[in-house]
């Protein structure tokens, strides 16, 4: 069906859809939920930065350009997006091998990085490809971010305990750092760090109503401007550098070739973590809302997002579990929210931002750490090792990935494990035994408990696709029916969970008829879907199963099966399950009465007796 000019216009402008949400009553919600958002933002912006090896005011720039961009770009009501400490870690892990950080070449190199991320986003976005990140377990995401949070703890033990050791991207050489280091701690950075710490948890934990980061903060800078009189400035408290007063700067990426062949495989990874964390953190919020989220356009917000914001002095931005949770708490209506919450942002940057210089880095690693433990997903992790030992390893072995590997290669080793879990999952359709339905007029099929089967034909339902990659364990299980029973030679499949069949399965199917004729007997189908169908007569097999041998819903399917069995083995047979047993013999022949002498399970209550 052809799009209308309307639904044209929307893709372009989505804000078009939520525009009409928007009166006195909503802005002042939205006012109110932006200038909350930006308490919260102001110490999350500053802290990220700094994870990412960036000057603080770097974190700030990055709540701004891409902030507003993703909001009126994307399709949900309540996601907020900026700086986020996943992304911040991965790009400090996988640039500062390639420059100093803090350092002109640094910046650069992440100024292009995001560029060429919001690149790979815009394309995916506008092919539609927003269904792929349903293929990336949630696993991944949780996984990713608990090994995130321990490198974020671990980098800041030095500043936490004020002593001085080399930045690495390595989990084990950057513990093996800061124990060398450690008999040198300072315990005026220490206490610095503990009242910041205590503050910050004792806050959120009996006074939730406060920003408790920001109280965090604000008693830390007190109690280090406070030790710094009594004792003098020589106590080695360092502080944070100073923010220029100003809006971001211009800024343009670097596309020589040597740099794309350098940042190429990260960018695909950061892309691919992005999305997946938008992605998650959108629907998230969205079954709190009530509202459908369109992954493609969240993709092109996003794109847009860091491809503007590349120009204006961002870094890789992506939606913000802990302010899109806010700013929904908060009571936003629309996505005007983030934008207010980004302009009270460029009030801050212009008004306030001299006075970041006087926050300890003891307090901002304090305040880091309560950042990674809010990474870890206690909750989700144990969910998830109850329910599937498959996606345990998945979570697991991102984990070990994040700390043990290049952070690009722990995502994309959690991602290809998702990907073959799915694969391996889609490649064993379930094949379950099936008796008739008891009851008088009844012409369906049940899974079969303990009820007897038939000596002649067997029946199984088969749920799944019958693809490549599954054809192998079809085909298997297929063959176990008539070794386990040699006198099974027919074999009717219940179909109504055969959803799609390529050209490998349409030939096994037909392979399958022509071996059940070889053996005296045949293949039928019950409710096999017309589009199933359609394949098998375009690969030219359905005349080899034969279309006499299809049977749809409400046909008498038993009856029709029950004339083509053997009368020898009927005329042996004790079980009699189906309603014709009790008359004649397949071959019209009147049969004698059954002795319950003959067979232990002609005792077996006959559910069956009325029932094809």
């Amino acid at each position: 069906m052809m799009a209308t000019p309307e639904v044209w216009l929307h893709k372009l402008m989505p804000m078009l859809r939520w525009w009409p949400l928007v009166n006195r009553r909503s802005l002042r919600a939205d006012l109110i939920a932006g200038l909350t958002g930006t308490i919260i933002l102001v110490p999350q912006a500053v802290a990220y930065a700094s994870i990412a090896g960036l000057p603080p005011e770097y974190g700030l720039y990055t709540a701004i350009v891409p902030v507003i961009i993703a909001a009126l770009f994307g399709s949900s009501l309540h996601l907020v997006s900026g700086p986020t400490a996943a992304l911040s870690i991965v790009i400090f892990a996988t640039i500062s091998p390639l420059a100093a950080p803090g350092s002109a070449a640094y910046i650069q190199l992440v100024i292009t990085l995001t560029f060429l991320c919001g690149l790979l986003m815009l394309v995916m976005g506008f092919a539609r490809l927003g269904f792929l990140v349903n293929f990336i377990s949630h696993s991944v995401v949780v996984g990713f971010t608990a090994g995130a949070a321990v490198l974020i703890a671990s980098s800041q033990l030095k500043n936490f305990f004020g002593v001085s050791a080399a930045a690495s991207a390595s989990f084990i050489e950057t513990l093996s750092r800061f124990a060398q280091a450690l008999p040198n701690a300072n315990p005026y950075v220490i206490s610095v760090g503990a009242v910041t710490l205590l503050v910050g948890v004792g806050t959120r934990k009996y006074l939730p109503k406060l920003p408790h980061m920001i109280s965090a903060m604000l008693v830390g800078s007190a109690y280090a401007a406070a030790l710094q009189t009594a004792f003098g400035n020589g106590i080695g408290i360092a502080t944070v550098d100073a923010i220029p007063r100003s809006l971001p700067p211009l800024s343009l990426p670097e596309l020589s070739v040597r740099t794309l062949r350098e940042l190429g495989a990260i960018a695909l990874a950061l892309t691919m973590l992005s999305l997946t964390e938008a992605i998650a953190i959108a629907r998230a919020v969205a079954l709190k809302s009530g509202q459908r989220i369109d992954s493609s356009q969240e993709f092109i917000g996003q794109s847009l997002a860091n491809l503007l914001g590349s120009f204006a002095s961002s870094y890789v931005s992506s939606g913000s579990f802990t302010r899109s949770g806010v700013n929904y708490s908060a009571g936003a209506r629309t996505p005007l929210a983030p934008v207010f919450s980004a302009l009270f942002l460029v009030l801050t940057l212009i008004a306030f931002a001299p006075l970041v210089r006087f926050l300890p880095i003891a307090s901002m690693a304090a305040i880091l750490l309560m950042v990674a433990y809010s990474l870890v997903d206690a909750h989700h992790i144990a969910t998830i090792v109850r329910t599937s030992r498959a996606e345990a390893a998945i979570l697991f072995a991102t984990f070990l990935a994040t700390l043990f590997l290049h952070l690009e290669f722990a995502i994309y080793v959690g991602v290809l494990l998702s990907l073959m879990v799915f694969l391996e999952r889609t490649a064993r359709p379930t094949l379950r035994n099936a008796v008739p339905a008891p009851g008088v007029g009844s012409y369906h099929f049940i899974a079969q408990t303990n009820e007897p089967d038939c000596c002649q034909l067997k029946m199984v339902f088969i749920d799944g696709a019958i693809y490549f990659g599954a054809v192998d364990h079809v085909q298997r299980n297929l063959r176990e029916i008539d070794a386990e029973h040699p006198a099974h030679k027919h074999l009717l499949v219940l179909a109504p969970g055969i959803n799609s069949v390529d050209s490998s399965g349409a030939e096994l199917l037909a392979q399958e008829a022509r071996r059940r004729k070889a053996m005296g007997g045949a293949l039928y189908f019950h409710r096999l879907p017309p589009p199933v169908v359609e394949t098998l007569e375009r690969a030219g097999h359905l005349q080899e199963i034969g279309r006499e041998n299809l049977f749809s819903i409400g046909q008498d399917v038993v009856d029709a099966i029950y004339s083509k069995l053997d009368s020898d083995v009927c005329r042996t047979c004790t079980t009699r399950i189906f309603r014709q047993c009790q008359g004649a013999l397949p071959n019209g022949m009147p049969r004698q009465p059954q002795q319950a002498r003959e067979h232990p399970i002609a005792t077996f209550p006959r559910i069956f007796q009325a029932t094809p």
